[in-house]
């Protein structure tokens, strides 16, 4: 099971810090995408990390602005948003998986439940 926080509404340039506490997997052994989805369009990757490895995905829109990390202690991923920006309001998911590709978003086999991020103008 997955449970996603943290999200909320914030002023543009702002920052905010999404958690995903991961329970009933064994957390190092999986990968956990960030993903969102804004009204009207399809769900995309924004972040990923391996857990194994620590590799890391991006996606160009949040390049330089957001941060993942995971805490295997705690069973816990985290993605550190800043500057944030009217267009990255969208209910933002995360999703474990053991995953040949970080950023195969059908290899994801356990979601949260969503978090509503809102950026206004």
């Amino acid at each position: 099971q997955l449970q996603a926080c943290g999200g909320g509404l914030v002023q543009a340039g702002g920052s905010m810090r999404l958690s995903c506490v991961v329970s009933g997997v064994t957390f190092d052994d999986y990968a956990i995408g960030w993903f969102r989805q804004a009204p009207g369009k399809e769900r995309e990757a924004v972040s990923c990390i391996a857990t194994t490895d620590d590799s890391t995905y991006y996606a160009d829109s949040v390049m330089g602005r957001f941060t993942i990390s995971s805490d295997i202690a705690k069973n816990t991923a985290y993605l550190q948003m800043n500057n944030l920006k009217p267009e990255d309001t969208a209910v933002y998911y995360c999703a474990a998986g053991q995953v040949t590709s970080i950023t195969s978003m059908r290899e994801y086999d356990s979601w949260g439940q969503g978090t509503q991020v809102t950026v206004s103008s």
